[in-house]
């Protein structure tokens, strides 16, 4: 599941009880079976995010809901990966109790910057005399639970545009977004496998919507950090993708459904390209240190400074594409302590 499963499951008080994962990334199934029945006198519920943030379809889910079910538990169904099911199965079908259902990525809301987020909660009709009341606008029920907020269904102004989002894409256009968000993926792992290690795969060699890059094996040899690998693509015009989560030392790749080819290409061709500057380091053609990848990504100030002491060219900094030099986008900041930075928190509070 997400990390943020089990924070909000011990803020509301309960015992978190992790399960191992084999070799491919699936639950452990035999683990998780013994777990469920070792606390089956107090268990509340099974959190799980389907496809998993592994990046693969677990082909025993509906087994995992069973074991819950039979032990007593419920099971809560972390929606964030919904794009890869929409208009092929439902949460319910596979045997939720209740799932929230993030907005942001399935139904067009924005994701980044902490916001605006908005995720409704569908529930099973065992719980739905659980749902929150409210003392002025009639919702239906006699809630025991009170007023969570003070909008009841939240934020309107988030809510219509996922509601327009649907209504224009309709019954066939929602599956053709899955079906596109999971293309997409396998297209772009297919096209880097050979050059990167793709972590998971379910059993038929294919990823969901999502894959994870793993760059681990080029740790020992060229003592390239991810976060080096992750910083790079910026000077191609990428934002940096999801690092060393859910697995340390990776990169996740998620394309959706909303990049063109084209775009999946170059993003590819860039990756591709920093596999051949990994490969220089392996082949002592350059020392780690004197890599472009020790220092992306590089500002416009420092190429186009009065000095230059780095063993690779200005070109191979800020250009190294072809493409870049008619169309740039320039990093604004470079490399950062990113770890000094956490630990030191700087108050920048100009004057009213």
């Amino acid at each position: 599941a997400h990390g943020t499963n089990p924070a909000s499951a011990v803020f509301a008080g309960y015992r978190v009880q992790p399960v191992k994962c084999d070799s491919e990334g699936n639950i452990d199934v035999e683990d998780f079976r013994a777990k469920a029945e070792k606390f089956s006198g107090q268990l509340s519920s099974c959190m799980i995010t389907y496809p998993s943030t592994h990046g693969v379809f677990e082909e025993t889910i509906q087994e995992i809901c069973k074991i819950t079910h039979d032990n007593g538990g419920q099971v809560y169904m972390d929606g964030a990966n919904l794009n890869a099911q929409l208009g092929y199965c439902s949460p319910g079908e596979i045997g939720a109790d209740v799932c929230h259902l993030n907005l942001h990525k399935t139904f067009a809301i924005p994701h980044g910057g902490g916001g605006p987020g908005l995720g409704p909660i569908g529930v099973a009709k065992q719980l739905a005399p659980f749902l929150p009341g409210h003392p002025v606008v009639e919702m239906g029920i006699e809630s025991p639970c009170g007023t969570v907020c003070a909008a009841p269904w939240s934020s309107a102004s988030i809510a219509t545009i996922s509601w327009l989002y649907i209504r224009m894409l309709g019954r066939d256009g929602l599956p053709e977004c899955t079906s596109t968000s999971i293309l997409s993926a396998n297209y772009m792992a297919n096209r880097l496998k050979d050059h990167y290690n793709v972590l998971y795969t379910g059993s038929n060699g294919r990823c969901a919507h999502e894959f994870i890059l793993d760059i681990n094996p080029f740790k020992e040899g060229t003592t390239t950090k991810e976060e080096e690998i992750a910083k790079r693509p910026m000077d191609f015009g990428f934002h940096a993708p999801t690092m060393s989560w859910p697995v340390a030392g990776t990169l996740m790749v998620e394309p959706t459904e909303s990049e063109p080819l084209a775009e999946m290409d170059r993003f590819c061709d860039a990756m591709i390209h920093i596999r051949g500057e990994l490969q220089d380091i392996l082949d002592g053609t350059l020392a780690h240190a004197d890599s472009p990848l020790a220092h992306a990504p590089h500002t416009h100030d420092t190429v186009v400074s009065d000095t230059w002491d780095r063993k690779y060219s200005r070109e191979q900094a800020a250009y190294p594409a072809e493409y870049l030099k008619a169309n740039k986008f320039w990093p604004s900041v470079g490399r950062l302590d990113n770890v000094y930075g956490d630990k030191n928190v700087i108050c920048s509070c100009p004057d009213m």
